[in-house]
């Protein structure tokens, strides 16, 4: 039995099969999973007799994290890190992407500069967070200073490689026609090095609050890491995890904003939507 030429431009047309993991399906297995690691983990602290001094269970961290979100302790700690965490975000963002953006369209300066970043790059920050704390004092400034040094050198890894994506006819094109090297950068360099910009960006995010973290442990009188601290002083381990969690919420919220956002900038990058989609 032959086919129609009709059937066969219908069948060309149909849409596509629907992928197994769907969003709702993605959704159910994370569940899943976390239910899972609760169960698993609640077993073994009961089995195994565990102290609630050094590992408490689920049910112990759980009402950890309502007595500090009731009491209403955690909140000013709260907006404190969430500041550090976005002014350091901010600046150090800013910084990588304009001097990735010169380091990207000159060789000079990539032979003169990005050996020393890169240096600087691997100098543990735990390391230089003490000096920072010196040098800025014991607020604020310190954690956004050491936040920034760490969202640096994604973004400006990023950048580099980003504008160096650009398809080299589309360049010889621009100038062919007399285009400044301002318009070939906007026009053709910077819309081939925004996915990548955006993917260094959401690295630099979650980084964010790592720096946050490790600045407020050198040194700080408030913030989450300072709250840490206080409750290991105090041998209150599952104090220790409810402030974790929340930690974790923060990253989590602010990965899924970073994410938005380069939907909504980038729509017509369907590489950064294809990395997305597999994180």
């Amino acid at each position: 039995m032959s086919t129609s030429g009709a059937e066969i431009e219908a069948g060309s047309q149909a849409d596509p099969p629907t992928p197994w993991m769907t969003p709702g399906r993605r959704r159910v297995l994370m569940l899943a999973v976390l239910v899972a690691v609760l169960a698993l983990w609640h077993l073994c602290v009961s089995a195994f007799a565990v102290s609630h001094l050094i590992f408490p269970g689920p049910l112990g961290v759980a009402r950890a994290v309502y007595d500090v979100l009731a009491s209403g302790e955690i909140w000013p700690h709260l907006w404190i890190t969430l500041y550090e965490i976005l002014a350091g975000f901010a600046l150090g963002a800013l910084a990588g992407f304009v001097l990735g953006a010169l380091i990207g369209q000159s060789a000079v300066l990539e032979a003169v500069l990005y050996p020393y970043v890169v240096a600087f790059q691997t100098v543990p920050k735990v390391a230089v967070a003490p000096l920072f704390v010196l040098w800025f004092g014991f607020d604020t400034a310190s954690k956004v200073v050491i936040t920034a040094t760490i969202v640096f050198f994604p973004v400006l890894a990023n950048t580099i490689v980003g504008l160096r994506s650009a398809p080299r006819d589309q360049i010889d094109l621009m100038r062919a026609f007399t285009a400044s090297t301002w318009h070939v950068f906007r026009m053709v360099r910077l819309p081939h090095a925004l996915p990548y910009v955006f993917a260094g960006l959401d690295i630099g995010i979650v980084l964010a609050v790592i720096g946050a973290i490790v600045g407020e442990f050198v040194g700080a009188q408030a913030g989450l890491g300072y709250l840490i601290l206080q409750r290991n002083f105090s041998m209150d381990a599952a104090g220790m995890f409810a402030i974790l969690i929340v930690l974790s919420l923060i990253g989590i919220v602010l990965h899924g904003l970073m994410k938005a956002i380069a939907r909504r900038v980038i729509f017509w990058a369907d590489a950064f939507t294809d990395l997305s989609r597999g994180t």
